[in-house]
């Protein structure tokens, strides 16, 4: 095993992989049958909530709790690397209509990756307008949603003008690699080994930190701003929300973040939920001269503002949570020691540790969870990639023409009873999370002439499962608690056999959703929960439960072991590929 420290940074963000096909909402969406819009007053129970609130609460006289539910609405944008979305889900949690749109991403030179940030709000604002038509045909209004939470690719950072309110530069994302030489002198410094311990992430060119040195270093125009004390800072949600409470044309511009966010640009003490002195200091950023946002909870009923303008003019923005977080939340991973995984290109692992921070000794980051507070301390989680889950399956599609569709795949695999020997140890570009061996090459072993399409296809599936395992047992490790339970989403979760495979190789069940949605569905349990849809987690208890399969583990352990160690064996053996001659 790899101490964090020192695992290469140059291979992290290639392994920090964020595809992952959503299931398409068709036939999934409620359409429930509109009741009169008669003059109502709340019930006794509601909770007080500020005066700003009150026009976006439900109009009428609700009788069972259920019917509360039903009728109380909370708004989603999930703004992510390849698309916006909007999604708006009632109290059970239930998805009744939503539209998305992708945008144009940019790769001016290799190795970099950027968005218009310009693009990013507009494409949010279009969401928007068409899901609130899709609503309003069902028979709703405006007036029936509470509140609405964002969620966002994280790390991506966009720089603007204070003055003006326009972006100084495109938003560099989250997987560029232009700050590789820079992230090189970053961590020759002798004061580096001790940011891990104050933010819980390793230097790599992920976090944000990098990105804005980058860009004071090398953009004349963020370079001035900061010099002349009207450079904002932010990642997207900060600047999302900026541009929904009206930017710099609003009475009191709203430039806030939340901690999940915050905790993914390396300038935020993880202990404290505040900016920290020397992380600030040791990337040369003068607090004095940048406007950074201000960290509040990922649940509030004013730090986040409103909207400004538009369909949903007035309406509240009430929560917000980084991405992976957010999928977490939307399992209702709220117990310590249960986890979600998404299935998606590659893997994301979020691992519930508590309410006081895990630093890993694993390779693994340390992050927020979530923070929802109003009293509540806030929760954090260890996090772990593999880079190579749905594009193993790609990987058989494309280049070695196994099927014409991904769920041939699974077919495949299903055509015979076990691999036949066979382990395909997918390291494509090294191995990540928990292994850290950049020197690792893609390996089929165990061929023979027996060796079939369909044992390969079992083998790729495997192998996603033999990763999580490990990164499963690393965080159990870091965090000395004992894994519940996984709760997995994301399209490679869409193939029973890779799902049963994963509780038989890890001896845990494995949860999925039939709502895969879960990643929207957690901001709005933010917006909800500071909004009056749900007072406490406890409320929660019954959403997205409906349609959920447990696959529980059906293999002897001592066989799930000899295969796990066969596994081992196996990425032992495919070391020492790349080497320098």
């Amino acid at each position: 095993m790899v101490h964090a420290a020192e695992f290469s940074p140059a291979r992290y963000e290639d392994a920090l992989i964020n595809g992952c096909p959503s299931l398409n909402l068709e036939g999934l969406l409620m359409k429930p049958t509109p009741t009169a819009a008669t003059p109502r007053t709340l019930p006794d129970s509601t909770p007080n909530l500020h005066p700003q609130h009150e026009d976006h609460l439900p109009r009428g006289i609700l009788e069972t709790e259920a019917e509360k539910k039903h009728h109380w609405f909370v708004g989603s944008i999930d703004q992510g690397t390849t698309s916006s979305r909007f999604l708006i889900f009632n109290g059970e949690g239930e998805p009744v209509a939503s539209h998305q749109i992708e945008f144009e991403n940019l790769y001016p030179n290799s190795g970099w990756h950027e968005h218009d940030p310009l693009e990013l709000i507009s494409s949010v604002e279009e969401c928007i307008d068409g899901a609130m038509r899709k609503f309003v045909d069902l028979g709703y209004s405006k007036s029936d949603i509470r509140s609405i939470g964002i969620t966002n690719q994280r790390e991506t950072t966009v720089v603007w003008d204070s003055t003006t309110g326009e972006p100084l530069h495109n938003a560099i994302v989250w997987p560029d690699t232009r700050t590789k030489a820079l992230v090189r002198e970053l961590k020759s410094r002798d004061s580096s080994d001790s940011l891990l311990d104050l933010c819980g992430l390793p230097l790599s060119t992920y976090p944000s930190s990098v990105k804005l040195l980058w860009l004071l270093r090398n953009v004349d125009a963020v370079k001035q701003a900061y010099e002349e004390g009207r450079l904002a800072f932010g990642t997207v949600d900060s600047w999302l929300i900026y541009k929904l409470n009206g930017g710099a044309k609003a009475e009191k511009p709203v430039h806030v973040t939340d901690s999940t966010n915050a905790s993914r640009t390396m300038f935020m003490n993880l202990h404290t939920l505040q900016y920290d002195d020397k992380l600030l200091g040791f990337f040369g950023i003068d607090k004095t001269k940048v406007q950074l946002p201000k960290i509040v909870p990922s649940s509030d009923p004013e730090c986040f503002g409103k909207i400004a303008s538009g369909t949903l003019i007035n309406v509240p923005i009430a929560g917000c949570l980084g991405d992976q977080s957010s999928a977490l939340v939307g399992q209702c991973g709220f117990r310590t020691g249960q986890a979600k995984n998404t299935y998606g290109t590659g893997c994301f692992l979020l691992y519930n540790v508590g309410t006081e921070p895990v630093i890993s000794k694993y390779g693994l980051l340390a992050t927020v969870a979530y923070d929802f507070g109003g009293g509540r301390k806030p929760v954090y989680a260890l996090e772990g990639s593999i880079a190579v889950a749905g594009s193993g399956v790609k990987f058989l599609m494309n280049n070695l023409g196994f099927a014409q569709e991904s769920s041939e795949i699974t077919s495949l695999a299903e055509s015979v009873p076990d691999n036949g020997g066979v382990v395909f140890v997918t390291a494509f570009s090294g191995l990540f999370a928990p292994y850290w061996i950049d020197d690792a090459k893609g390996t089929l072993f165990g061929i023979t002439q027996h060796t079939t399409k369909g044992h390969i296809a079992r083998a790729t599936l495997e192998a996603t499962c033999y990763q999580t395992r490990a990164i499963l047992e690393a965080m159990e490790k870091d965090s000395n608690h004992k894994l519940e339970s996984l709760a997995v989403d994301g399209g490679l979760s869409n193939s029973d056999l890779c799902m049963q495979t994963q509780a038989n190789v890890s001896g845990i069940p494995v949860d999925r959703p039939l709502m895969r949605e879960t990643t929207a569905l957690g901001a709005a349990i933010a917006a909800g929960l500071a909004t009056g849809v749900w007072r406490e987690l406890e409320d929660l208890k019954e959403v997205n439960q409906n349609g959920r399969k447990v696959f529980q583990p059906e293999m002897e352990r001592d066989e799930s072991e000899r295969l796990y160690k066969k596994w081992g064996q196996a990425v032992e053996m495919s070391k020492g590929w790349v080497q320098d001659h």
